[in-house]
């Protein structure tokens, strides 16, 4: 027998190594972290570590892990499981502020409530914190289908409550009773169980006004059922508690959001059937909370949501109800900061909706802390600062939007954009073209190779109608620009003299562009003369001959699409991906011309098949190609049987018997018969022959499909 120290030490000797490996996999999982911050499968292997690990080593573990993904009720429940394993009640309580109210999970509210009975058990008003408990849990959750094991149990915990005296008693049976009545309205997926038992209870209480309080609630608990129904079947597929990431972009990923957009479409729809709108809000707000936990990425759902808040709230206000149209209008404020702050604290659309919500409530302040807070935090301020000098503008003048503007101009991160719109707000707002231009001068001092800008530069000063401070500018940027950016600038030189000079102008400016460009312009006189003549999208070629010179054709960026359009283009790019996006390369298909068949290529189906067709089988067989248009391989059935028969002699008289039997014949009835139908066909094609010629091919002379309907045939006419 070994000695259990040498067993022991074998055992120890792959020690080092598995921790090795596991310091491999630890440190690829952290580097592809760091590319990939949402990578699941490298903080799986974290998390696994962490588990392994007392709390006290793992906890930043965990605090990277609830920053990534701080809508995952999962990841928050794992967290607490781990504080509440080492009793850091301190921490775990702390945990639920954080998380509770911001992540409506059904799970991680079933776990506080249990956290609750267990640790506050030995608390002498311990039934009061529970049932304030159970209170808050259903006020959050408590309109979630699957959340009838919440009501559930706090009815069965007031049942387990002891009362003393009549009064104490009269007061429980009023509690559980109010519970019952409230969770029989709701769609829950346990609503019939808990009917029942409600009947129970009344019935077991005072059989008198048992029918009574029944039959009042009976309409609400039938509504109750139907709409637990329809959620099912609406919610069908939806996916719940997983972790939130950036947009994917992939096909499931799409499918599930349109699933979620129906479901909220159908809470909003009111299939509740309720005159009450807190309750309709409720439950539509609701709806969308579960979305944003695993969607919370996408700004589109965000902003749908704060508009129907925002909608809803003007409904109420509407009615009278002023002091509820003013606490939805702060909910609205409170999404758009949760929104802000969270998973999409870096999304510009948000923050701008919210400064303009703001605006809207005459929130100036708040408009300006969020517009710095953004500059303040973007890689790129330039379009912050814009929008800023519009807010500006707007709400406090010219003067406060020149203050940002001075400010965008001091910020080395800006761009030559803060130049234009400056100069164009200038110019439209204060009326003042000279300031429009001393801008612009001055965004060409600091940007003086940037084609884009020169490029606004001149468009704007060709509207001003003074040519000779245009050419003046086409000469000054054409002389400081390299080759590499000047054929834009070139371009629309030609575009402006053809606009207001006269041709020898406009062939002096040809003549000087090819110059520059003398070996790109070298057999390019065709298409140099196309550029003379076309006008926006419009050219003096076809598009076959502008291809044929090898002419590009300039696609207009600047059109103005509508929203159908572009819903249109979406779908198309949903079904057609680009090449390098993670998706399939497609052909381009814009050219080819459908299928039409000629009409001497249609076969009647009965020159074919010897029997009739039905009528969608033909009608399908009249859209399909003919037979000539099929060119191999051709398979000869009877040499094929042949080779079967004489490979498998004992397989192939088997199988002559199984088909003699189902039709009541021996085997040599069934092969004679079989001839008799052949003949009937050959003879059937022969005349077919003679009354015109036609493309059909003679069907195969051992077809036993066609011989079983030939006997049928025969058999119906005897």
């Amino acid at each position: 027998m070994a000695d259990p120290k040498y067993i022991d030490a074998m055992k120890t000797d792959h020690l080092p190594e598995m921790m090795l490996e596991k310091g491999d996999k630890l440190q690829k999982a952290e580097a592809k972290l760091k590319v990939h911050p949402f990578h699941m499968e490298s903080w799986n292997v974290l998390i696994k570590d962490a588990q392994e690990k007392h709390i006290d080593v793992s906890r930043k573990i965990y605090e990277r892990l609830m920053e990534t993904y701080p809508t995952c009720g999962r990841f928050w429940k794992l967290y607490i499981e781990e504080e509440l394993k080492c009793k850091n009640f301190e921490r775990v309580e702390s945990l639920f502020q954080r998380c509770l109210l911001k992540v409506l999970n059904l799970d991680l509210w079933k776990f506080y409530l249990t956290y609750v009975k267990e640790t506050k058990r030995g608390l002498p008003n311990f039934r009061e914190k529970m049932m304030k408990a159970y209170e808050f849990a259903l006020d959050k959750v408590g309109i979630d289908v699957a959340s009838g094991n919440i009501w559930s149990d706090y009815v069965n915990f007031i049942k387990d409550g002891e009362a003393a005296g009549s009064y104490a008693e009269n007061q429980k049976i009023m509690a559980i009773r109010r519970v019952y009545q409230r969770a029989v309205m709701m769609p829950l997926s346990n609503v019939e169980q808990l009917w029942r038992d409600y009947s129970t209870f009344e019935q077991n209480v005072n059989e008198i006004i048992a029918k009574k309080l029944l039959e009042e609630r009976s309409r609400d608990y039938q509504n109750a059922r139907r709409v637990a129904k329809d959620y099912e079947a609406t919610t069908r597929g939806l996916t719940r508690g997983a972790p939130a990431v950036p947009p994917q972009n992939s096909a499931e990923e799409r499918q599930q959001i349109e699933m979620w957009k129906k479901y909220v479409a159908w809470e909003k729809n009111n299939p509740m059937r309720s005159d009450d709108n807190s309750l309709i809000k409720k439950r539509v707000m609701y709806a969308y909370e579960q979305a944003l936990l695993t969607w919370g990425h996408h700004p589109d759902i965000w902003y749908e949501a704060a508009l129907f808040l925002e909608r809803s709230a003007n409904l109420v206000h509407e009615k009278g109800d002023t002091q509820a149209a003013q606490h939805w209008r702060d909910e609205v404020a409170s999404l758009y900061e949760k929104a802000t702050t969270g998973l999409l604290k870096n999304n510009l659309l948000l923050h701008f909706a919210f400064a303009d919500y703001e605006e809207s409530r005459m929130k100036t302040k708040e408009c300006h802390e969020i517009y710095r807070d953004l500059v303040a935090t973007v890689a790129d301020p330039t379009l912050v600062f814009v929008q800023y000098m519009k807010f500006a503008r707007r709400a406090e003048g010219i003067s406060a939007a020149r203050a940002v503007f001075k400010r965008a101009r001091e910020d080395k991160k800006s761009t030559y954009h803060v130049y234009v719109a400056g100069a164009l707000m200038e110019y439209y707002t204060s009326k003042s073209k000279d300031i429009a231009l001393k801008i612009f001068e001055l965004g060409l001092k600091k940007f003086p190779k940037n084609t884009s800008y020169i490029l606004k530069y001149l468009n704007h000063l060709s509207h001003q109608n003074d040519d000779n401070t245009t050419r003046v500018l086409f000469e000054r940027v054409l002389t400081s620009l390299d080759k590499d950016n000047s054929w834009p600038i070139w371009h629309e030189f030609l575009s402006f003299e053809s606009n207001v000079g006269d041709l020898a102008s406009l062939m002096k400016v040809e003549k000087r562009r090819s110059t520059a460009f003398e070996t790109e312009c070298k057999m390019k006189e065709t298409s140099l003369l196309v550029d003379r003549y076309k006008y926006l999208d419009l050219y003096p070629c076809t598009a076959q001959e502008l291809r044929a010179m090898d002419y590009q054709v300039e696609q207009d960026l600047s059109a103005n699409r509508n929203l159908l359009t572009t819903a249109q283009t979406n779908i198309n790019n949903r079904e057609q991906p680009a090449k390098g996006s993670g998706g399939v390369a497609r052909p381009d298909v814009s050219h080819m011309v459908p299928y039409a068949p000629l009409p001497s290529s249609s076969i009647r189906a009965s020159q074919i098949y010897g029997y009739p067709v039905p009528a969608a089988a033909s009608d399908l067989l009249t859209h399909m190609p003919p037979p000539h248009c099929f060119h191999g391989p051709f398979v000869a059935i009877d040499k094929l049987v042949k080779i079967i028969a004489e490979k498998c002699p004992q397989s192939f008289d088997l199988m002559l018997e199984r088909m003699a039997a189902s039709e009541n014949m021996d085997v040599d009835q069934y092969m004679s018969s079989s001839d008799r139908g052949d003949r009937a066909k050959k003879r059937h094609l022969d005349e077919e022959a003679e009354e015109g010629p036609t493309r059909a091919v003679a069907p195969p002379a051992f077809d036993l499909y066609r011989m079983r309907q030939q006997r049928r045939h025969d058999t119906a006419t005897i």
